[in-house]
């Protein structure tokens, strides 16, 4: 196995769980704000207030349901899984860099290195899938020779 595949694994997991910590954070913010409010005088602005972090918490449950997603899908990639051809999972080395195909999470600094973890279902991802060592693509008028498919 290659310690940065499981590295960069742990990141995404890292970085998925602290998202959904976050979000049930906001969600728990939110249901507090809606119950603290008291009615008044001003009856419609009670119930305004009230609407708005109703819309708050669902925009956030929604959240919190995509990042779980993400979190099962990670949970379906071994990062023990040495593999020949681009596949969910896979670490892809590059002329143009170096990528890891899991969740959408950007670039990354790990060991003074620069990768891109990304999607399979991202655009430069569906260009890459069940593409080996040796083989080319261009993307957004680059050329990308994969070197390594790990």
């Amino acid at each position: 196995m290659s310690s940065i595949k499981a590295q960069l694994h742990a990141y995404c997991i890292a970085y998925v769980d602290e998202r959904i910590n976050t979000i049930k954070q906001e969600i728990a913010a939110a249901q507090s704000s809606a119950h603290e409010e008291t009615k008044s005088s001003a009856g419609d602005k009670y119930e305004t207030g009230r609407a708005m972090m109703q819309l708050e918490i669902e925009k956030n449950t929604t959240q919190l349901g995509e990042a779980n997603k993400l979190k099962s899908a990670l949970h379906l990639i071994n990062p023990d899984l040495a593999t020949e051809s681009v596949q969910q999972g896979s670490l892809v080395t590059t002329n143009q860099g170096i990528f890891y195909l899991s969740i959408p999470v950007g670039a990354i600094t790990l060991d003074r290195k620069n990768y891109f973890i990304l999607s399979p279902a991202s655009p430069i991802g569906t260009k890459m899938m069940k593409l080996k060592a040796g083989d080319q693509f261009t993307f957004n008028a680059k050329s990308y020779q994969i070197d390594r498919v790990e």
